[in-house]
């Protein structure tokens, strides 16, 4: 069992929770196809943030699993470090899983507005206006502390930011301009990402 150590540990339970994402996302992605979009934004800058998001939560963990590069960015691991990052992935997924259930139909993973898209704000979306982008901080914060190298673990956060900060204000407006004063009324009672702070 000498092989089987804390880094490992850690790098298993982050591809777990990769897989799980991919399985909490597969139904609703199909369902989500059925419905046509008649209002998309998929502009250079969105496809650039979504391939730099990608390559933080996704890409640069992977190959750092698959080969160990860049090896010289290695660092120490712990027990505690490990439990703290597999709490916070599976508050992420469990956000993600609730975000789903919720959206239904009109979900999407850019910026589109689907046929008869009508505003979400019940569920999840009572307490905060954006809990998939919560769930994807949470992702990315849990990340450093499942991942023993400083590039696969803060890859997320700075790929995810750099996604968020991006397509935020686009978002909201492209929904204040299809729900009016519907919108701005739910962003008075709610925040964006974390309830009753931000």
């Amino acid at each position: 069992m000498t092989w089987l150590t804390w880094p490992l540990v850690g790098a298993i339970i982050w591809f777990a929770g990769l897989a799980l994402w991919i399985a909490i996302r597969w139904v609703p992605n199909r369902r989500a196809r059925r419905a046509k979009i008649t209002v998309h934004s998929r502009k250079p800058i969105e496809r650039f943030s979504m391939i730099v998001s990608w390559m933080g939560l996704g890409g640069f963990p992977l190959i750092w699993i698959a080969t160990g590069w860049p090896s010289a960015l290695d660092h120490a691991t712990h027990p505690l470090i490990i439990l703290i990052g597999t709490v916070i992935f599976i508050v992420s997924l469990r956000l993600f899983r609730l975000t789903h259930k919720a959206l239904g139909a009109m979900w999407s993973h850019s910026l589109d507005l689907r046929e008869n898209h009508k505003l979400v704000s019940h569920g999840i979306y009572e307490r905060v206006r954006h809990p998939m982008y919560t769930a994807f901080w949470l992702w990315a914060l849990a990340q450093p502390f499942l991942l023993s190298n400083w590039l696969a673990g803060l890859s997320g956060i700075v790929g995810f930011g750099t996604l968020y900060f991006l397509r935020i204000g686009q978002e909201e407006r492209m929904m204040e301009e299809r729900f009016g004063e519907q919108y701005r009324d739910y962003c008075k009672r709610t925040k964006r990402i974390i309830p009753g702070i931000y």
